[in-house]
């Protein structure tokens, strides 16, 4: 059965969680401990196909890589270091940050390399990844700026200006990463944005230096400095506990502490935003790992939350989670306003039209266009009726937030796709149900 079924609302609880290791580290740690000479170890590291992709393309490019229930090792093959047949094809899957960053390493490869995907991020904008790398002297045969894309390296990748205006933390990446293999020193003006390579890169002391702007971010990277081994404990991922914080928020006389997640600042937008709505949020067991904020968050229900005029600069920051914020807004007094999100359509699936579809379905009145959302809260929401929710390019989020919703509002909801959680968080229902809930899948 491809779809699961949900009946009932879940019942109160109070509970500790840990939930899955961060995807955007494991990607991150997995790509970067492929440019180092050593042997590098992570633990928690989230294994999803999204990672799991990640891991297969490495392999492909001659990367020996050692993988257990405990823990996983990578055996660097340095910069530049890849080593592969001719004509070769790599498969990022669904996952756009693997797809973006790791052209990033690509720039520097001998041979012609393809790079295909799933039939959802088949349909994702690639030129905003490939025009910047081209700057570095690689070359580029793109279907129409999507997948799939032909890359051509060169030997002598140059050092580059870039100015990376999108708030995309996957393009600023992508040319951080191709910045290690030059002589020289890349700069890039960059739109705020999720800041985990900076971090790492850092934490690994590359040689880089940030000066933060009000707007954005001045990133200077020397290249051809050797990478460390990098052994690391991932924490567990904000994007996914966000699910769980939403649903905690919106049942009955329930609380829940969810332990050890990383919280860094360019991450926590949704924590800002919910905490705007009034929803119940403490960290505590504040502590820094390897330059990333960890801590422990604990949530209890809320029985009444505010509506928002959700400033525009927290978007970046909560990019993954306006699903689950809509959410709130349709349970919260008043009317909510969330604007400058056009990034959103620019996911997996059209998430802003998703997520007004979903409220559609709900019966919360809203009005969307191609980068805002108005959503009529509704206090006293219930709903008694059958949902249906599908064709929805197996977008994961979409799922889970579907999920959350039949949880929180009731109703009669059948969800499709359930196999779409495989790509960030294969364990998600599974989790659902130790909290409580009834869920058959």
């Amino acid at each position: 059965m491809s779809f699961i079924k949900i009946k009932k609302k879940i019942k109160k609880f109070n509970k500790n969680l840990i939930t899955v290791g961060d995807k955007s580290l494991s990607i991150r740690w997995a790509l970067l401990a492929s440019q180092s000479l050593y042997k590098s170890r992570s633990y928690n590291l989230l294994i999803s196909e999204d990672v799991i992709s990640t891991l297969s393309c490495l392999k492909k490019l001659g990367v020996k890589i050692k993988l257990t229930k405990k823990f996983c090792e990578i055996y660097g093959v340095g910069l530049n270091g890849f080593k592969y047949k001719k004509k070769l094809s790599l498969n990022a899957g669904n996952s756009g940050t693997l797809g973006r960053l790791i052209m990033g390493l690509l720039v520097h490869s001998k041979n012609n390399v393809e790079l295909k995907g799933d039939r959802s991020l088949s349909k994702r904008d690639f030129l905003r990844v490939s025009e910047p790398l081209a700057k570095f002297g690689a070359r580029f045969k793109t279907n129409f700026g999507k997948l799939p894309i032909v890359i051509k390296g060169t030997d002598e990748a140059m050092p580059i200006s870039y100015h990376e205006n999108k708030g995309s933390a996957q393009c600023k990446s992508a040319v951080m990463l191709a910045a290690l293999n030059t002589n020289g020193e890349t700069t890039i003006k960059a739109k705020k944005s999720r800041d985990h390579t900076e971090l790492l890169f850092r934490h690994l002391k590359i040689p880089i230096k940030i000066d933060k702007k009000k707007n954005y971010d001045l990133i200077k990277i020397k290249g051809k400095k050797k990478i460390p081994a990098i052994n690391y404990k991932i924490p567990s991922d904000i994007s996914s506990s966000s699910f769980f914080i939403v649903l905690t928020a919106l049942s009955k006389n329930s609380k829940l502490r969810i332990k050890n997640i990383n919280i860094n600042p360019s991450r926590t937008g949704i924590i800002t935003i919910l905490k705007m709505m009034n929803v119940k949020i403490k960290k505590k067991n504040i502590r820094v790992y390897k330059g990333e904020k960890v801590a422990d968050l604990i949530i209890q229900s809320s029985k009444k939350f505010k509506s928002i005029n959700c400033p525009a600069k927290f978007n970046s920051a909560a990019i993954d989670e306006f699903l689950l914020i809509f959410l709130v807004a349709a349970k919260a007094e008043g009317i909510s306003y969330f604007k400058n999100l056009s990034e959103l359509n620019e996911k997996e699936s059209p998430r802003l039209k998703w997520g007004s579809k979903i409220l559609n379905k709900m019966g919360i009145k809203n009005i969307a266009t191609s980068h805002s959302i108005k959503i009529y809260g509704n206090p006293n929401l219930k709903i008694n009726h059958k949902v249906i929710v599908k064709n929805f390019l197996k977008d994961h989020r979409v799922f889970m937030t579907s999920v959350v919703a039949a949880l929180s509002f009731g109703g009669e909801w059948q969800i499709h796709d359930k196999d779409s959680i495989n790509t960030s968080f294969p364990s998600f229902l599974k989790m659902m149900n130790y909290l409580g809930a009834d869920v058959k899948y």
